[in-house]
Parts: structure tokens; C-alpha cells; sequence
């Protein structure tokens, strides 16, 4: 989950790396550094905790060199300590890692058998220590490289420096991603085009196994079997890059906010254009005679399959089984050849999602990717791969990308339910008339932005929170907990309203706020029951729901924010908007820190 860079490039190295992680810091930010070669002479810098940390102690111990690696760190093996900080050194060669190496163990007992000495607590130390190992024995720098590689078992993306090799980078990956950016005279690496997007617009997306000698006159990329390998340069679409917050505090604020702009653009990919039916342009898909779909996916990704399992089994009559990807990896569920398997992440780099795809691929009919990173190995490696369109998404908490994601399993559902026969032309053109105007709705809902910050001040004092949702609903409960203990730390849960009464009605008293999400749909009342079950015990109820709903059940709760009217199978991507915006606000009146939340990092590249 950390971020990596390198640069072979024609100016100071050290500020250019120093903005590349910038653009990394959603990877992981317990710590950063740098290093580059100057005269010849290798020499790092690293820092604890924020990048701005580096910056600082940069301007006091600046590094000169054009040739240089940086990394912001994620920590798995070791704590966040100055000591433990990429780039890790050796002697002569430096190394920055993403992944994690399995066996370091028995690699570091076989080295210090030979009287190597260890100084830190990380698993990419043993990478550089077996790297100096062998050029110690006299072999290239390359060779020195390859058979360390050769060694290493588990994830990995790698870049190596080297004392005295200004014109020299070695990249390698193994189930992490990387990237090589060609310039004029320069070269590049990066975990991701996102890095390298102020610096080139042509990349090289290495493959799995891939081993790539930079130089600036280009590179030299070898397969997992050490065949040469020639790998397509693609073009990356730099404005799509923008990392900019505007006039926003945080990305999350600016990123809620941007809803309606990317769902408004989603929708228009996905909707033909007399505006009645849903397409899945390049890529048709045809449910006609599947017999399940497989859906797998972590974190907000997997309750955004939560919900779309509702809308498949309920318009499309079709069996829908879902995982999180790292429990569905290991399970090795037994699977038909006549079913679809769908793998939801928003970078499109998740370990165990690209796991469970890779298990999948002679298991079904065919494997979909529902990404929003187009060039990301899931994009790459599935049968189909269909754009969330969500635009870069930096905040840690996923907000616009969870609605482009509910915004395409919508559609996928409504064409399941047309070809097998479900869902007439009638039907679906009302549906998909009610998608179209759902930009509009979430500006209304967005409107509501005060009367959702003025409960929050209070919120913010409370140590427990409960979500309640019913039917389509329920995952909602779920995704507005997640996001409140992710940015506030407030312990919060999500239950369906119905299992209040097997247990979590134990927890309720005066101080326990709950939010009960309940457009009036067919299940109102069985919400509404179980919110006056809440009330009765003293419980402080925030009702999210709409006009209708409002006059129908608002009496004595604590607080009542209106949502507009909504089809109601489209209920979920409009209430998402104020369990968004609950959990921010919240967050901003706790101090906490919104868009890098503690513990946290956006993308999951490790198990």
C-alpha cells in the first residue's frame, strides 16, 4: 500500500520526487524519504510521519541529484520510526518496496548465519542486504538485482539506486503495480500513472514478473521467464489527473461534492441515446442463460455489492453470491461455468480482489472488472472491464467512486433484468429516466448540507453511533458507519432495522445516536416500528428520509434531514449522499484528519 517512485531525469531530482508522493501520500503516510545519487554518491534523507515532514527536513538537509527514488510509507513490518523509513541502504544500493516479502525471515537468519547485521524491523531491508550481497561477489548491478529477485516470495513492486550510478534505475513487480514514464532524455517509475501524470504522459505498465532496467536513453523490460518483452506504451489523459482541492478544506469535502458532475458523466456512458435502455459500449454482455453472478469486492466496494445484490435478485430474478475478496481467495468456493463473476475495487490494484480474479478466470463464463483506474491490473486482467468514471478519487474514504460503483451495478442490473426477460422496454425506459435525473437529486440532497453539519457538533461528542436501513437500505446502514469510524473514530455500526431486537437494543440509552435511513418505500413502516422501539428506550434518532416520510414519522425524533423523492430502486445512491456527509462533518468538528485518517491507506496492495 506505500507509493514509489524514481527518477532518471535532466534537473533536481529531490523536489520533483518529493511532489510525485505527494500524489502517493493516499498509499500510506507513516513515513517518507528519498534518495538520490550526486557525484556519484549516494545519500538519503527520510522522515516520520506527514511528507510535509520530508519537505522540511529537506529545506534544512537538502539532496542535489538528478537521479533519485522516493517513497511514502504504509507500515507492515516495523513501526512508523525514522529508522524504518524507505529507502532502506546497504552499502552501495538503496531500495524502495510496495508488498510485502514472505520468507525475509528465513532470508535474514540465513544472512546474519553469514555475519550480515540488521538495523531495522522491515521486511524490505533484507531485500537491499541480498542485494549487496551479491555485488559484493561481483556481478552487475542488473545481475545483483535479478538474483535477488529470484529469492523474494510474496508481493512486491521494487526500485533499486545505486552508489555511483546516476544513469541507472531496476524495477521489478510481483503482485503490486508499477509504472515506467518515457520522457525526453528522462525516464520514470511510479506505483501509479497518478505520480508520474506532472512528468510524462506515455507509460508502460509492467506485467506480473516483469524486470525493467532503466536507463535515460529508455528500458529494457524482461518477463517473469527472462524473455524480452515488449510491452505497449499507452497514453495517460493528464487532465483526468487533477489532485487539486479548489476551494475545498479537504478532497472528501471537494469529492462529495463532485457527485453529480461524475454520476451526471457515468450515466451518459452507460445510457443509449434515445435515453431508454442501458449499453455497456465495447463490451455487451448477455445474461440470457447465466445462472449466478459471483460478486467480490472489499470494504465500501463490497457493501456497494451488498446493495446491488438486491437490485439482481429482485429485478433480475438472478442468484447473486458475494465475498469479501480476501475470505472468498481462501474459501476456494466451487463455482459454474455459466456464471458471471464481477471484481469491484476502485483503484483497480486491490491484492485480494486480483486474487479472487485470477481464481476465477477458468472457473466462469466470464470475469468483469468494475474499476476506475482503466489501466490497473483487475482493468487488464478481467474478460470485461466497465469504468466507474468517477475521476480521481484522493480522500481515503471512497464517496464518488462508492456512487459510480452503485451507478454501474444499477445499470448491469437493469440489462440482466431486460435480457432475461423481467424488465419490458416500458419498465426500463423509467428506470433509466429516473437515472438520468439522479445527478439533480444529489445536488438537492447536497443542499442539504447545513441541516446535516448542525447535528454533527453534537454527534461529535458521542463515543457510539448505530445505523439502521432496511432491504436495499441495509448496506447503506452499513457503508454510513463505515465511513463515520473511518475519518471520526467513533465506534459505529450498521444492522438492518429488523435485527434491533436480536441484540443491539442492548446498547441503547439516552447518549446512543441512531440514524435511521427510510426514503417511504414498501418497507417504511417496519423501519419506522423499529425506530419507535429505539425512541421508547430513550434513544436519540437522526431520521433520514423524504417529505413524505418526514410528516409521516418525524414526531419526537431528535433530528429529521429531508431527502427529495427518488425511484426506489435508486433510493441507495441518493442516501448515500447525507451518511457522506454525517461522517465528514463530524469528523471536521472532532479535529480529526478527514482526508489521510490514521492507520489508514486508499489502496490496498498487500493482504
Amino acid at each position: 500500500m506505500c507509493g514509489i517512485v524514481g527518477i532518471l531525469g535532466n534537473h533536481e531530482a529531490a523536489p520533483i520526487l518529493v511532489d510525485a508522493l505527494k500524489r502517493l501520500e493516499y498509499r500510506g503516510y507513516d513515513s517518507a524519504g528519498i534518495a538520490t545519487v550526486y557525484n556519484g554518491k549516494l545519500e538519503r534523507r527520510r522522515a516520520v510521519g506527514k511528507l510535509v515532514n520530508l519537505s522540511d527536513k529537506l529545506v534544512h538537509e537538502p539532496l542535489r541529484g538528478r537521479a533519485g527514488i522516493g517513497h511514502t510509507r504504509w507500515a507492515t513490518h516495523g513501526a512508523p520510526n525514522t529508522q524504518n523509513a524507505h529507502p532502506h541502504r546497504a552499502g552501495e544500493v538503496a531500495v524502495v518496496h510496495n508488498g510485502i516479502i514472505e520468507n525475509y525471515r528465513a532470508l535474514r537468519d540465513e544472512m546474519i548465519a553469514e555475519g550480515i547485521e540488521f538495523a531495522t524491523e522491515t521486511d524490505t531491508e533484507t531485500v537491499a542486504k541480498l542485494c549487496m550481497s551479491y555485488l559484493a561477489t561481483s556481478l552487475s548491478h542488473e545481475d545483483a538485482a535479478r538474483k535477488t529477485v529470484e529469492h523474494l516470495e510474496g508481493a512486491y513492486a521494487l526500485c533499486f539506486l545505486f552508489d555511483g550510478q546516476d544513469d541507472l534505475l531496476i524495477a521489478t513487480r510481483k503482485g503490486s503495480p508499477l509504472a515506467i514514464g518515457h520522457g525526453i532524455g528522462e525516464m520514470f517509475v511510479g506505483s501509479d500513472a497518478l505520480a508520474l501524470a506532472p512528468m510524462t504522459q506515455d507509460v508502460t505498465y509492467l506485467e506480473e514478473g516483469d524486470f525493467a532496467v532503466v536507463t535515460r536513453a529508455g528500458v529494457i523490460i524482461t518477463d517473469a521467464a527472462g524473455a524480452l518483452a515488449n510491452r505497449e506504451m499507452r497514453a495517460i489523459k493528464t487532465a483526468a489527473m487533477n489532485t487539486d482541492k479548489g476551494v475545498y478544506k479537504h478532497f472528501m469535502a471537494k469529492e462529495i461534492a463532485e457527485q453529480p458532475a461524475v454520476l451526471a458523466d457515468a450515466v451518459k456512458h452507460y445510457v443509449n441515446g434515445a435515453g431508454t435502455q442501458i449499453e455497456t459500449p465495447d463490451m455487451p454482455l448477455d445474461f440470457t442463460h447465466v445462472d449466478k453472478v459471483t460478486m467480490v469486492a472489499c470494504g465500501t466496494a463490497y457493501l456497494a455489492c451488498n446493495v446491488a445484490k438486491y437490485w439482481f435478485e429482485q429485478i433480475a430474478r438472478l442468484p447473486v453470491e458475494l465475498d469479501v475478496a480476501s475470505e472468498f481467495r481462501y474459501r476456494e468456493p466451487p463455482l459454474s461455468d455459466k456464471s458471471f463473476a464481477f471484481f469491484v475495487s476502485q483503484s483497480g490494484e486491490t491484492a485480494d480482489t486480483l486474487a479472487a480474479l485470477r481464481y476465477c478466470h477458468e472457473n466462469v463464463a466470464k470475469t468483469v472488472a468494475i474499476v476506475n483506474v482503466a489501466e490497473s491490473s483487475i482493468s487488464r486482467e478481467a474478460d470485461v472491464s466497465l469504468p466507474i468514471l468517477a475521476g480521481v478519487e484522493i480522500g481515503v474514504a471512497s464517496t464518488k467512486a462508492f456512487t459510480c460503483q452503485l451507478t454501474v451495478l444499477a445499470g448491469l442490473a437493469i440489462t440482466a433484468a431486460r435480457q432475461r426477460g423481467h424488465l419490458d422496454a416500458e419498465a426500463e425506459a423509467e428506470i433509466v429516466q429516473a437515472l438520468i435525473g439522479l445527478p439533480g437529486l444529489l445536488n438537492l440532497a447536497l443542499a442539504q448540507e447545513d441541516a446535516i453539519k448542525s447535528t454533527c457538533a453534537e454527534l461529535a461528542k458521542c463515543r457510539d453511533a448505530l445505523f439502521l436501513g432496511r432491504g436495499q437500505m441495509f448496506p447503506i446502514a452499513l457503508e454510513g458507519a463505515l465511513k463515520l469510524k473511518e475519518i471520526s473514530y467513533i465506534h459505529a455500526e450498521g444492522y438492518a432495522s429488523g435485527e434491533l431486537k436480536h441484540g443491539p437494543i442492548a446498547l441503547i440509552d439516552e447518549n446512543m445516536p441512531v440514524i435511521v435511513l427510510a426514503p417511504k418505500d414498501v418497507l417504511f413502516d417496519k423501519t419506522i416500528s423499529n425506530m419507535q422501539e429505539v425512541m421508547a428506550r430513550g434513544g436519540k434518532v437522526l431520521l433520514i428520509t423524504d417529505t413524505e416520510g418526514a410528516k409521516a414519522a418525524s414526531e419526537g425524533v431528535w433530528h429529521t434531514i429531508i431527502m427529495p423523492k427518488v425511484h426506489p430502486m435508486l433510493a441507495p445512491i441518493l442516501y448515500a449522499i447525507p451518511a457522506q456527509l454525517l461522517a465528514y462533518h463530524t469528523a471536521v468538528h472532532k479535529g480529526t484528519d478527514v482526508d489521510q485518517p490514521r492507520n489508514l491507506a486508499k489502496s490496498v496492495t498487500v493482504e
